[in-house]
């Protein structure tokens, strides 16, 4: 624990950590606060994750938009007022939705509130990489990120589930909104630990192309849109689950089990200092995600359900701890802010496509069509990690690294 007591030693530094746990701990609540309210109030599972999907789609689109503004212009300018609309947005959805308004009026808001959410981690995660110089604290430092990003999906469901299952369908998504609003102010109030703005690399001359075309870059993106794909089936597989086993309110205890597994995992992985190449761990943490998901079929009880979720989830962080890592290797410093959000955007679309797919899946055939979903998309993702790991090998080099340095 002393590594993450010294990076939290860096001027600033727990400052804006604990308002980026804040600006992004709403989000972990969007998804299970969607699938409640809308299969409570409107009686489809479908239209629930087709909702989700909607709000996922918006934000990863607006995510890539908005992180290229940010390396143009910076965090403060263009994200406090984003955040501001997001949080807007969400709130008049919610109201609409308490009335029964036509569902389309619910897409464009969930749309527009997706749109301007923004990725928090990943600014964080800039700042870290500005006022940090060593890779191992670096390291340290991203995995404290991925381990509170967990913590957020541990509290953040559960507390969800509780409001929407005790209160009204509704007050899931009221967190968001409080948590949104509250955040951005205090996040992007701390200007002395925003990165500058870096002029662009003279060397790319013409139109500047996209981050995810940069050699290597495909695999880790293709690796977070089928996890993506994987979270976003087993967000609404878990509450028909839990509502076919007559345990409803305990989804988002269920879904926080996984999380803390992966939020434990996490805060280990980042404890150590690692001396074997970034590649090969990121291809032995997807392999270890596809054996450990496959589990999932034997889920029969809320019980195993959570136990087998616990030892998936602590191959989560760790995976997503080394592809931050390399998409910082594999992109220029004036796009690392794009870079590390374009990761985000690919676990949002695929979140949008595995809640959309498992939702319809599931109002036909129940909540095993759902978790088959969710398994055959970790499975898919371990097969594209371990088959691209000669190429990821071949651009990241053969030397071993003792943390994800984003600037080697």
């Amino acid at each position: 624990m002393r590594a993450y007591v010294t990076v939290l030693r860096t001027p600033g530094a727990l400052a804006f950590c604990a308002a980026g746990l804040l600006a992004r701990f709403g989000g972990a609540m969007v998804g299970i606060g969607t699938v409640l309210m809308v299969s409570s109030l409107y009686g489809s599972y479908g239209l629930a994750g087709g909702l989700a999907a909607a709000n996922a789609v918006a934000w990863a689109i607006g995510t890539a938009i908005l992180s290229h503004l940010v390396d143009l212009h910076g965090q403060r300018r263009i994200m406090l007022p984003a955040a501001l609309i997001s949080a807007g947005a969400l709130a008049v959805m919610v109201v609409l939705a308490f009335f029964h308004a036509p569902v389309i009026t619910l897409f464009v808001l969930t749309a527009i509130s997706g749109f301007t959410g923004g990725s928090p981690g990943s600014m964080v995660r800039a700042r870290w990489n500005y006022v940090l110089d060593s890779s191992r604290d670096l390291h340290t430092a991203f995995s404290l990120e991925s381990t509170l990003d967990e913590l957020c999906f541990v509290a953040g469901p559960v507390l969800a589930t509780w409001f929407a299952t005790t209160v009204h369908p509704t007050a899931g998504l009221v967190g968001p909104v409080v948590f949104g609003i509250g955040g951005a102010l205090v996040f992007y109030s701390l200007v002395a630990t925003q990165p500058p703005v870096i002029p662009p690399d003279p060397a790319e001359k013409g139109p500047s192309r996209l981050v995810v075309l940069y050699p290597g870059m495909a695999p880790v993106v293709g690796v977070g849109l089928l996890m993506g794909c994987m979270f976003g089936s087993l967000d609404v597989t878990i509450v028909a689950a839990m509502t076919a086993w007559d345990a409803r309110s305990q989804a988002g205890l269920v879904l926080g089990v996984m999380s803390f597994g992966s939020a434990l995992g996490g805060l280990l992985y980042g404890a150590r200092g690692w001396t074997s190449a970034l590649w090969k761990r990121f291809t032995v943490g997807v392999a270890l995600l596809g054996f450990t998901v496959a589990f999932l079929y034997f889920a029969t009880s809320p019980l195993v359900l959570a136990g087998f979720g616990f030892i998936m989830g602590m191959t989560v962080a760790p995976t997503f701890i080394n592809a931050n890592g390399l998409i910082g290797r594999l992109v220029p410093p004036n796009r690392l802010t794009e870079g590390l959000a374009w990761l985000g955007t690919a676990i949002g679309i695929g979140v949008s496509l595995g809640s959309t797919v498992a939702g319809q899946v599931i109002d036909v055939a129940g909540h095993r069509g759902g978790l088959y979903c969710g398994i055959a998309s970790g499975l898919l993702a371990c097969l594209l990690g371990v088959a691209t790991a000669p190429l990821l090998k071949r651009i990241t080099g053969h030397e071993a690294v003792a943390g994800a340095s984003p600037t080697e």
